[in-house]
């Protein structure tokens, strides 16, 4: 068996590190520019909580048209132009601002009719959503085509691109953000950074349409990614496989099945867009997007599980990954802070002079990728290390870890604001040191995960299990905005979640050590359950 790589892999490396250039840019001036030019703090948090959460639902419906009509190859490059387009209207949106919206105090003006920014503002998030349904989930998927079922080099393949991901994550913030991030009375350099992150989309295309056709090609030398159409000597393959690895023989469904699916999805959205409204007029976009997500995110999961082909360790397997990802969505809320709450409190409350120089809010967002470009090996090696001694804990155990270095970076950022008056800024040593613990909770958590995902999905159903965990993603955005909007804010009334009131900094921060601390401590000690489920 060969050792070295596929050269596909260093395409499909390049082309994930200009689109994740291109995402973290953009993300890395998303809230700053809401809050800059249209809302305040917490609007701004629920916004971005939205489009997060459905950047994460889209990637269903892209596999999907992609599986059964376009293949891989066209889905990517449809995938990237669109999102190239939203790239380019939010710069349109950025250019059409009107700089009068400030009041000579340096709030924002309602009376100013920013209309028009606004609705390119709109069109450029719909394109992006859309256009990463296409990329997102093809792309990876290609990885694992490259080489053949069983081929003992996929692990490292997939350790290559991740880091291709994160070198994007690094350097976008630097540049993206260097760019792009204006001040409270200017915020003509905002689409700098975002017409910079539609030119990384559209070089992304550019250099995926061009090389895929002599690169992109299995061991044998068959092409991948084409159309089901036109890729029959690599689905019969494939058919082959699927059989050698099939544990039961499917049983044909009840359409009962199917239709009550979509009438439970339709009921459960209609219910969660109007709970707790007083008014039906009031409700909003939001809330209408979180309905759709949480109704998806409870009737797939139960759609899957009630298949009648599944034999009873297949369906505890699975059990296994819908308890892993309800813990993820407590992860991800917290964790996802980073672009909305966290990235408010920076600007704000953080001294960010350096040496005579200022480091930039956006440049916080670099702190998470190079940890992980200089630390997954790190933690792979003390992986391998304790499993040749038996001494590897579970996947389980290992994502209980993450919660808990999770919970223990808020605790350090809650120690160092506490009995800090607001308008004194603290040290960013403080924040450096909470995206660091992070990051190495999110290295023990988001690829085992993804891993445990693959091993114990039944060959038949692991995109759609796959689909799940990435649904888990997308409802941890939607908590994410809606926890975000409990940050503190001058001259704002105190908020409260769930009986717990939120006046301080110290106390936003203490709640997600809690929310964190408690979700770890029940993930340990369900682990011997899990295990148990998992033989």
């Amino acid at each position: 068996m060969a050792t070295s790589h596929p050269r596909g892999l260093y395409l499909l490396f390049a082309t994930e590190m200009a689109e994740r250039f291109s995402y973290y840019g953009m993300r890395a001036l998303f809230v700053l520019y809401l809050v800059a030019a249209f809302f305040d703090a917490p609007t701004a948090s629920q916004i971005y909580g939205s489009y997060t959460g459905l950047v994460y639902l889209t990637p269903l419906l892209g596999g999907y048209i992609a599986d059964r009509y376009w293949g891989n190859n066209r889905s990517i490059i449809v995938g990237g132009l669109t999102m190239a387009v939203g790239q380019f209207l939010l710069f349109v949106s950025a250019c059409l601002v009107n700089q009068s919206i400030f009041s000579e105090g340096g709030a924002i003006d309602a009376s100013v009719d920013n209309g028009l920014s606004r609705f390119f503002l709109l069109a450029g998030l719909v394109a992006l959503i859309l256009g990463n349904g296409f990329f997102k989930p093809n792309i990876s998927t290609m990885v694992g085509d490259l080489y053949d079922r069983g081929d003992t080099r996929k692990d490292s393949a997939f350790t290559i691109f991740y880091m291709g991901i994160n070198l994007g994550a690094f350097i976008s913030p630097f540049i993206c953000g260097t760019l792009g991030e204006g001040s409270w009375d200017n915020l003509s350099p905002f689409k700098w950074g975002f017409l910079c992150a539609g030119i990384a989309m559209v070089i992304s295309v550019v250099i995926f349409s061009t090389l895929k056709k002599k690169y992109l090609v299995t061991p044998e030398g068959l092409p991948i990614g084409l159309p089901p159409a036109v890729s029959a000597l690599r689905q019969e393959k494939e058919h082959e496989e699927e059989e050698e690895h099939k544990s039961a023989p499917a049983r044909e469904n009840s359409p009962i099945r199917k239709w009550g699916s979509l009438i439970g999805c339709v009921a459960l959205f209609c219910l969660f867009s109007f709970w707790g409204a007083d008014d039906a007029s009031k409700v909003s976009v939001n809330d209408y997007i979180s309905a759709a997500i949480n109704s998806i995110a409870i009737v797939l999961p139960i759609f899957i599980i009630t298949d009648r082909g599944l034999t009873t360790h297949e369906k505890k397997h699975i059990g296994v990954i819908y308890i892993i990802a309800v813990f993820v969505i407590f992860f991800w809320s917290a964790f996802e802070q980073a672009g909305s709450s966290l990235t408010i409190f920076a600007k704000d409350n953080v001294d960010r002079n350096i040496m005579g120089g200022e480091f930039k809010v956006t440049w916080f967002q670099s702190i998470n990728p190079i940890v992980v470009v200089c630390f997954a090996p790190i933690m792979a090696a003390l992986w391998s290390f304790l499993g040749k001694r038996g001494l590897e804990p579970a996947s389980p155990v290992k994502q209980a870890i993450g919660l808990a270095l999770l919970s223990v970076g808020y605790i350090v950022i809650a120690v160092a604001t506490n009995g800090v008056d607001p308008s004194v800024r603290i040290s960013m040593f403080w924040l450096i040191a909470l995206y660091f613990l992070h990051t190495i909770g999110e290295l023990s958590l988001s690829p085992i995960g993804l891993s445990m995902v693959n091993q114990l999905s039944p060959a038949r159903f692991a995109s759609l299990l796959m689909g799940v965990w990435f649904m888990s993603n997308a409802a941890s955005n939607i908590l994410m905005g809606q926890l975000a909007t409990l940050l503190p804010v001058a001259g704002s009334a105190p908020k409260s979640f769930m009986g717990y009131e939120v006046v301080t900094l110290t106390d936003f921060f203490t709640l997600f050590a809690v929310m964190a601390g408690v979700a770890s401590l029940l993930l340990f000690a369900l682990c011997p359950v899990l295990k148990k489920m998992m033989k």
